[in-house]
Formats: C-alpha cells, structure tokens, sequence
C-alpha cells in the first residue's frame, strides 16, 4: 500500500517511542520460578505521562524494574531511547514510594546536589540546578534541613528533585505518595502536573488508584492480574487539562477502568 503525503506528515511528526516494551514475560528464579508477567507490550511517546495499574499483585513494579534495567526480562525486550537495555543508566531516574533513598545524612540541598556532583560537574553548576530544582518542586527556602525535619510530602518533593537535577529523560515513579495521607498526595499529585508540564520528561508511574491515574496520566496500561500478568487494555485519557476530579468525563472513565480490574480480581478468585 502506497501512503499518501499528508498521512506520510502525520507519521514523520508523531511523537517517537522512548521506552519499548516488546512480547516481555519475566520469571523469578531459574527453571521452575513464579511467572510474573506474560507477554507485556507497550510503547511510551517521548513526552508522555503514562500510568501502570492493576489488581494487586499484578507485577506493576516488576514492569517498572525491568525498564529502570533493575531485573532482565526472561524472554523478550526491553528498549528505552532506541536502545536494549542492559542495566541501570542515567537516561533513567527512580523515584521510589518510600523516602530510604534520601541520604539523613545530608541536607535537602546535598541530597539534590549529589547527582550533579559524582558527575563531577562544577561547583557553580551544582549550585544552580539544587537551586532550580528545589524552587521547581516547591521547597525553596528548605535547602539547609535534613530530611527528619522535613515532613513526608516534602521528603518525596526533595526525592523528585534530586532525580531531576541529574537530567534523565525518562522517568520511572513507584507508586511515590502512596504512604500519604490523602490531602498532601492531591496536592503533590496537582504538583507532579505542573512539574512535568515544565519538564516534559517521559513518565512511567506505578499507582493502584484509579482516580490518581486519570489525574495524572495521557494514557493507562491497566493490567490483568497475576500470576503471568499482562497489558489487558491501554485506555486513552481524552479530558482536557486541568482536570476536575468532580466532573462528568472523570466519573465516566473511572466507572469504566473499575469495572476491567474488578472483572480482574474475580477471575484471580475464581481461579484460586
């Protein structure tokens, strides 16, 4: 089939895949270990904000492990920037759920200026990107306290800086405000938002909640449960930003996905 120039256009300018995820299953162990997933496929767009969730258990973060190059698939690919991943690199940061990552040793403003530091960059460009960095997520004027003076919001504001300030392209978040209580995460969840508005990083994010996914997300891998999970449907989140969680178009599309992961969790019953 011969394109035409308008769709050959279309093609050139679509975003290009930044992560690739191609036929993947994955097995803890050796021989007969626990199949984990299944035949996963998935492609993220340079630029997107992309959300994982599923029923429990599901193997959202063994995705996530996979493409922070953390674990190796057990048969197919994974590929981030054009490229088979091998192990970790820095085109990747990590933002965890919990806050062990931060070093209590060292100040807000240590913990951010770290990265930049290893890489041996100077002390004047160290300075300035703790400084943009801190000031992007909120926190300007807390650079000088360590992180057990600093509340469980702020420590995962610190944690996305310091993952920023080393410039990676993609972005993997592990379910990072589900230790909150409900009106910090709404708030860090509108933040997130605007932070990647201004950044424009590829963002892969772990969550189990549903309305923080339609919140957050372009669109929605939701996962069938485990074991030798897979992508059941990937849902488009076509409401307009900034989104109300009260409206109409937000209730329809959270009704919808609720109903694919409860059919999930009774099929999990069911075979149990």
């Amino acid at each position: 089939m011969i394109m035409d120039a308008a769709a050959a256009r279309k093609v050139a300018s679509a975003p290009r895949p930044v992560i690739e995820v191609n036929r993947v299953s994955f097995v803890y162990g050796s021989g007969d270990g626990a199949r984990v997933l299944s035949n996963v496929s998935l492609q993220c767009r340079e630029g997107e904000f992309f959300s994982l969730l599923g029923p429990s258990g599901c193997g959202k973060t063994t995705v996530l492990r996979l493409l922070a190059g953390f674990e190796q698939p057990s048969s197919g690919e994974v590929r981030a920037n054009g490229q088979a991943l091998r192990g970790p690199g820095v085109d990747r940061g990590v933002v965890f759920q919990g806050d062990d990552s931060l070093f209590n040793w060292l100040t807000a403003a240590d913990n951010v200026t770290f990265g930049p530091r290893v890489r041996g960059l100077p002390r004047a460009e160290r300075r300035r990107l703790t400084d943009t960095y801190i000031d992007l997520v909120g926190l300007k004027g807390h650079g000088s306290k360590f992180p057990s003076e600093l509340s469980g919001g702020m420590r995962q504001r610190i944690q996305i800086a310091r993952v920023l300030a080393n410039n990676p392209k993609i972005l993997l978040m592990d379910e990072p405000f589900g230790a909150l209580d409900a009106q910090t995460r709404n708030e860090l969840q509108d933040e997130l938002v605007r932070i990647w508005a201004e950044t424009q990083k590829t963002v892969v994010f772990i969550t189990h909640d549903i309305a923080e996914a339609i919140l957050l997300s372009d669109r929605i891998g939701v996962m069938t449960s485990g074991p030798g999970a897979t992508i059941r449907e990937i849902v488009p989140v076509d409401i307009p930003r900034p989104r109300l969680r009260s409206s109409v178009e937000f209730g329809v599309l959270y009704e919808r996905i609720n109903a694919i992961i409860v059919d999930e969790v009774k099929k999990s019953r069911t075979r149990g």
